[in-house]
């Protein structure tokens, strides 16, 4: 709704990992180190170029999202004002989308900054 703005700082996120994933009715939440997030948009897993697995709203997740626990962040990219990728040791990337033009995709939390990043 609000896109994704330019001076996100996603940058500590490397070498951080996720321990839990925790499913809502309506959201996704996971947390890397400081960064909290909580998506109600699609979330895709990428592998080699290919989507391996989504995440949608009212969908329990595939267990594909397993493989994201407990791995190590190696870059983090916003790839245009709608996709976040958040790139893994293991050679799949999550990528998060501002999908929606009426409704809000994603809060994101960073410890120690003021309020909810709202996208």
């Amino acid at each position: 709704m609000y896109r994704i703005p330019e001076d996100l700082d996603l940058s500590d996120m490397v070498g951080e990992v996720t321990t839990q994933i925790m499913v809502g009715q309506f959201d996704l939440q996971f947390s890397f180190g400081k960064y909290h997030f909580a998506v109600q948009s699609n979330i895709n897993l990428v592998k080699s170029g290919k989507v391996i697995g989504v995440w949608q709203e009212g969908v329990w997740p595939p267990s594909l999202f397993f493989e994201i626990m407990n791995v190590s962040v190696v870059r983090c990219r916003i790839l245009d004002d709608r996709t976040i990728a958040i790139y893994l040791d293991n050679g799949i990337e999550i990528h998060l989308k501002d999908n929606s033009d009426q409704f809000e995709s994603m809060y994101i939390s960073i410890d120690g900054e003021l309020g909810p990043w709202v996208i």
